[in-house]
């Protein structure tokens, strides 16, 4: 079965950033189309657990927050379950400088919360099944890209069930990539990266604590890797689940992978330094090569990419998607004011003011990452030394603190 369909706008990747990009330009006088190369995100499991969630976790920010309400679909988040925090612990594992940052030093209620990926594009997914003028095509491969006179045609194949498949020709106006790190899109339509390997592994997991995370993001640098335990939703305010991310160097990683349970959740515990007590249960490990890429530029005339497809950085701060989603924000109105004042909105002018609103912001972001990369890379004893006392001396400085929250909160 072959069919043939044009639409205003074809996003090619259904996880966050694409999902909430068709749905911030739902019922915007558009057709659009987002492609998901597998199934719709079914309803997430709520029950607690260490293998109940979701290995891939998102910090959100108060901006992030602010901008899936707008799309109606916080509130079904925050329905199934998000990890508040409060406050924010960075220490030196092989020193003793500190840093803490807390909601109450700019009087807000909370500094973000943690929620599992999954959870976010299932409610952003549920919010489009209603829409009128948004399609979602499932399980579907995209074979070949090729620019047109209008914008681009795009090969794919559907799965229809396991006997049968159903190919499409759709012509695209405008084409959005944010089909993540590896994006066809911008492999298929030129784009140009420069990237690079941060030579660590990302190893990530789920465990239960003895004791209280206390609503806090604790960052602890060890000596082989900066380590985070995320605070994740808990019942009955127990506040006794926690996403890991440590960040290893391969040969560390594999090490770590080779641990069985017991000796894992005892080095974690260690690594920690019981901030949250001991670690009495853990889920099944996942690894990770981590890299930086950025896109040597977000647009050309019909086309354009964001989130993860114009730009990866290191987890360490859990800024990624709040990245992506500052770039679905900027597209989306950018479009929309095209459509409000009767432009193209393939046309190269409107796509290019979203890249000069967003490539600065992101290159920026990863600079500050690749400079605590290189900081806590070093491991002789000066850069030990005045890293510590770096630490403790922004700790002091109360302005600049409230003026790093403000602006890793997108206040």
């Amino acid at each position: 079965m072959s069919q043939n369909i044009k639409f205003d706008v074809v996003i090619v990747g259904g996880g966050i950033a694409g999902s909430a990009l068709a749905c911030a330009l739902d019922n915007k006088n558009l057709s659009v189309l987002l492609i998901e190369a597998h199934s719709l995100a079914p309803q997430p499991d709520i029950s607690y657990s260490v293998t109940s969630f979701d290995p891939r976790v998102s910090a959100l920010t108060a901006a992030s927050e602010s901008f899936l309400n707008e799309l109606s679909v916080w509130n079904t988040i925050m329905a199934q379950r998000a990890g508040k925090f409060n406050a924010m612990h960075v220490f030196d594992g092989e020193g003793t400088g500190h840093i803490e940052f807390t909601a109450d030093d700019i009087h807000e209620e909370r500094l973000g919360h943690i929620v599992e990926n999954s959870h976010v594009v299932y409610a952003l997914q549920q919010r489009l099944s209603f829409s009128a003028n948004v399609k979602l095509l499932e399980n579907t491969q995209i074979s070949h890209i090729s620019k047109n006179e209008s914008g681009y045609r795009i090969e794919c194949e559907s799965s229809v069930n396991d006997k049968s498949q159903s190919s499409s020709m759709i012509e695209a106006t405008l084409l959005v990539g944010a089909d993540g790190a590896n994006s066809f899109v911008r492999h298929e339509c030129g784009f140009t990266t420069r990237e690079w390997s941060y030579e660590h592994h990302a190893v990530v997991c789920t465990v239960e604590t003895a004791g209280s995370n206390q609503q806090t993001a604790w960052q602890s640098f060890t000596q082989f890797g900066p380590l985070a335990f995320l605070p994740l939703a808990s019942e009955a305010d127990k506040n006794n689940f926690s996403s890991i991310v440590w960040s290893l160097e391969p040969e560390e990683a594999d090490r770590v992978l080779s641990l069985d349970d017991a000796q894992m959740m005892l080095e974690l515990t260690r690594a920690i330094e019981q901030k949250c007590g001991k670690v009495i249960d853990i889920s099944k490990r996942f690894s990770f090569p981590l890299r930086q890429r950025h896109a040597v530029c977000y647009a050309k005339p019909s086309v354009v990419l964001v989130g993860d497809a114009a730009h990866t950085i290191h987890p360490l701060a859990g800024q990624g998607i709040n990245l992506g989603l500052k770039d679905v924000k900027a597209l989306s109105e950018e479009i929309i004011k095209a459509v409000d004042t009767h432009l193209a909105i393939n046309d190269e002018a409107v796509l290019k003011r979203y890249e000069r609103r967003r490539k600065g912001d992101n290159l920026a972001m990863m600079a500050v990452m690749e400079g605590f990369k290189r900081i806590y890379g070093r491991k002789d004893l000066l850069s030990k030394f005045v890293r510590n006392r770096g630490m403790d001396s922004v700790n002091r400085a109360i302005p600049l603190k409230k003026r790093i929250i403000k602006q890793a909160m997108g206040l």
